[in-house]
Formats: structure tokens, C-alpha cells, sequence
């Protein structure tokens, strides 16, 4: 059974790795230097402390990478510079597989895989679509890369791998597309309901709306995670200018995010939010 190792045991890793200890694997993460809550939460999750960043890439047989996008790169940074003390190198060709499941753009994927490869360790493209299966089982995971499959064959409970190709990048480009429209829709939706109470017509715009369309609890529940956002949107905005298309849209959405999180709606996190919030409370603590 593989060990499997975390480098960002927040929210989302902590119950990837919960999910992982459900399917019988030593999930292995260190939370030095991190706050009281990553703590909770992966003592929560039941996953092994070690002291070090190190320790965990001197143990691991995968490492999953699991940090905010815009911290993605310095994450592969670290690893690669650990990848040559002494209780990774001992390790020879049995050293880490590392798989990045952040939500970056291709070419940011592409940059963190060069890194990765530049230390002598195999990379995997990954990305994650839905809430940690802590929160709601079956999340998705999308990876790609010529080692992908061995990803996909850990023994995931309550989350489903789909692997999309042998290249990196790939697994990033579904993630940049999907976020787009989930992501999108919540800031759009936090923009109307902001733009109605300003002008007094909140009630009768969400009426019109309808309950399938995206509900105040969700836009409470992405406004705590607001400053992740806007480096998500970069991403996305960075993924759409490689295809051709213009990045305004979502240049635009990063400020948007960036507004949002330094709004009283921001504070606290996503596992604080009453499911009853109402778009009153949620227009108000936007401002």
C-alpha cells in the first residue's frame, strides 16, 4: 500500500487525504509553521504529522500538491529544492511522485512541472473539481501526464479520478474551463445581488432569479475563499489569452474577488457559514 504525502493539508487536501485514508493509505502531511485550523483539520481528517516538509517527501511514494493557486509555484519550488537533501536523494529512483492538483492555468502547470522534472522527480497534471468529499462525496479529479494512471489507481473513496491524456497541462486546462463557469456564475451572482440592494430591488431580483440559480449560502461560502479567487482568475484569465480569446472577462473577475475579500462577508471560513444565510445578510455584509 502506498504512502501518500500532502503539501497543503488545508480545507480541499485535508479531505482528499481523509478520502485516501478511508481507501486503506498512510496519508503523511507536515503543518509546520501553519495555522490553528489547518491543524484541526488534518487531525480531523486522521492524517500522520510529521515534523518536517522533508520527512514527508522522505516517506511518500506520491505527494499530492494542494495549495492556493497563487502559491502553486512556490510549492513546486520548495519541493524541488527538498528533493536534494539527503533523505529524498538516499532514496534513488524509488523518490516521490508528485502530482500538482492546483487550480493554475496550463502554462502555470507547465512551470511547475519543469520544476519538478529539473529536481529529478516525476510530475503528474491534476486538478479538482467539486467541494473536499469531507464536505459532499464525488469530487472529481482530472489528471494527465504520462504517470497519471498511477494517480488514478490509489484507492480514492467518496472522490473519482478521471484521467485526460498522457500531457501536461491538460488536467489544468479542464479545471480553468470548469472554474470559469462555476466561479464565474458565483461572481456574477454576488455582483447582481450587490448591484439590486443598492438600489433597493434585492427582493424582487431574487424572486426572478428562482431558487435553481445560485443561492446566497454559495455566494457567502466562495466569499471566504474570495482571496484564493483572485489568483484563480488570473489563471483563468491567462488559460483563455493562450487560446485566443481575450482576458478582460476575467481580469475583470479577479477584481471582483479582490473586492469582495476585503468585505466583512470574508471573514471567518468556509466551514463557519450558516447554510440559512439570507441574500439580505449577504448583500449587507458585502457593502
Amino acid at each position: 500500500m502506498k504512502i501518500v504525502g500532502l503539501v497543503g493539508a488545508g480545507h480541499m487536501g485535508s479531505g482528499l487525504g481523509w478520502a485516501l485514508r478511508e481507501g486503506g493509505h498512510d496519508v503523511v502531511t507536515s503543518v509546520a509553521g501553519r495555522s490553528g485550523r489547518t491543524v484541526g483539520l488534518a487531525r480531523e481528517a486522521g492524517l500522520r504529522l510529521l515534523p518536517r516538509p522533508v520527512d514527508v517527501l522522505a516517506q511518500a511514494d506520491v505527494i499530492l500538491v494542494v495549495t492556493p493557486p497563487g502559491a502553486a509555484l512556490d510549492a513546486a519550488r520548495e519541493i524541488a529544492g527538498l528533493a536534494a537533501a539527503p533523505e529524498v536523494a538516499a532514496r534513488g529512483t524509488g523518490r516521490p511522485l508528485v502530482a500538482d492538483l492546483n487550480a493554475v492555468s496550463p502554462e502555470t502547470a507547465t512551470a511547475a512541472a519543469d520544476l519538478i522534472t529539473g529536481a529529478g522527480l516525476d510530475f503528474v497534471d491534476g486538478s479538482i473539481s467539486g467541494p473536499p468529499p469531507t464536505v459532499r462525496p464525488g469530487a472529481r479529479l482530472y489528471l494527465s501526464g504520462p504517470r497519471a494512471g498511477e494517480v488514478a489507481g490509489l484507492r480514492w473513496t467518496h472522490a473519482h479520478p478521471v484521467v485526460v491524456g498522457d500531457r501536461a497541462g491538460a488536467a489544468s486546462a479542464v479545471k480553468m474551463s470548469t472554474a470559469s463557469v462555476y466561479k464565474g456564475l458565483v461572481g456574477l451572482m454576488a455582483q447582481a445581488m450587490r448591484a439590486a440592494a443598492a438600489h433597493g430591488v434585492l427582493e424582487p431580483v431574487m424572486a426572478d432569479l428562482g431558487d435553481g440559480f445560485v443561492t446566497p449560502y454559495e455566494v457567502a461560502l466562495a466569499s471566504t475563499k474570495a482571496h484564493r479567487y483572485v489568483a484563480e482568475m488570473r489563471e483563468i484569465a491567462r488559460s483563455q489569452a493562450a487560446a485566443g480569446l481575450t482576458p478582460s472577462l476575467f481580469e475583470a473577475f479577479a477584481e471582483v474577488w479582490s473586492d469582495i475579500a476585503g468585505r466583512p462577508l470574508a471573514d471567518g471560513d468556509p466551514e463557519t457559514v450558516a447554510r440559512g444565510i439570507t441574500a439580505d445578510e449577504v448583500a449587507g455584509r458585502l457593502g
